[in-house]
């Protein structure tokens, strides 16, 4: 069903105007006014931020994440600041993509000079490294510093040239990264507390180091040969590690036998030296009798190793024989010639 209107059904201005009059203007703005103040009066802190409040354009407080309130109508303003987020800083090289940090990179142009550094022995390299940092203090990083983003970019790279420029060109390259990574972050914390920048610094990455293009085939030979030399110490010093123990083991086997052997010797050379003395003894007591037995038990011990035995008596012959025949056709052991 159509409905048709009615010219004279629309609201006349000047009826609205004299109902307004009749409420009054003045409650009117009030009311917009209370309205308007307590919509701005009420304000919410993202979880990884702090905001830090300022009162008739002057610094208040710092407040945490959540919902917090503020005088409306321009006595308190805020501005957050992401302290909770890994921000980072890219030198000599392109920005990752889809960066959110204006300052995270420079122009292809800066990026050139960026890299571009003397080492301490006069030589030339390229270094790209990042720094990571967050903002860990509001206040600093609002007020005490104009851009602060721009002014460590400066100074990190002001800092790696320094700590570049105190190495030599292989220290740079190869086995000095860690320790220029280590001496940047602390000298580039320094200098940033010292400014009052409000950030800390929590890492820096070399990414590539290298040398100048048209050496680089040269330095990477020299590379190539450094680390074959490493493989081969370490190849060398197992080796070493292999062949030193087992010869010691060998070593002190050898000792133990000697030792074991000398006091074998020393044991058995004390008890005949204490079986002579006893024989001694004896002999001094009873010579003769000593003596025959001597004999005795000597040719008890030489005979039976003897094929062939001749016994002589004493005083049976007074002559020298002149010739014996002692062959195989020679008295049986068992004979005796007298």
């Amino acid at each position: 069903m159509n409905r048709t209107i009615d010219v004279n059904d629309r609201p006349d201005p000047r009826e609205l105007l004299r109902k307004l009059g009749k409420i009054g203007i003045i409650p009117i703005i009030i009311l917009l006014f209370a309205l308007t103040g307590i919509f701005s009066a009420f304000f919410q802190v993202p979880t990884e931020a702090n905001a830090v409040i300022l009162r008739f354009g002057k610094y208040h407080s710092t407040v945490g994440p959540g919902l917090h309130f503020k005088i409306p109508w321009g006595v308190d303003q805020h501005d957050i600041v992401p302290v909770e987020r890994q921000l980072k800083m890219e030198f000599g090289f392109g920005a990752t993509n889809g960066a959110t940090n204006r300052f995270q990179a420079s122009s292809r142009y800066e990026q050139d000079l960026e890299q571009s550094m003397i080492t301490g022995d006069r030589n030339a390299a390229l270094v790209e490294w990042v720094v990571q940092y967050r903002i860990s203090n509001p206040q600093d990083y609002l007020f005490r510093v104009h851009e602060p983003e721009q002014t460590l970019r400066d100074v990190s790279e002001s800092v790696m040239r320094e700590v570049v420029g105190d190495r030599t060109v292989d220290e740079v390259i190869t086995i000095g990264r860690q320790g220029i990574e280590v001496e940047a972050l602390t000298k580039l914390q320094e200098v940033v507390d010292s400014y009052g920048l409000g950030f800390s610094i929590t890492q820096i990455q070399l990414k590539d180091v290298n040398p100048p293009r048209p050496v680089r085939a040269s330095f990477d030979e020299v590379n190539q040969a450094q680390q074959e030399r490493e493989s081969l110490i370490n190849v060398a010093k197992g080796q070493y590690n292999k062949a030193v123990p087992k010869a010691r083991g060998q070593a002190d086997q050898i000792v133990a036998r000697a030792e074991g052997e000398a006091k074998k010797r020393v044991n058995e050379a004390t008890g005949d030296a204490e079986r002579f003395n006893a024989v001694y003894l004896e002999y001094e007591k009873s010579p003769e009798v000593t003596r025959k037995r001597l004999y005795l038990e000597r040719m008890a011990d030489v005979l039976p190793r003897l094929k062939n035995k001749v016994v002589v008596e004493d005083g049976a012959s007074s002559q020298p024989v002149p010739l014996l025949h002692l062959g195989d056709s020679a008295l049986n052991p068992t004979q005796s010639a007298r």
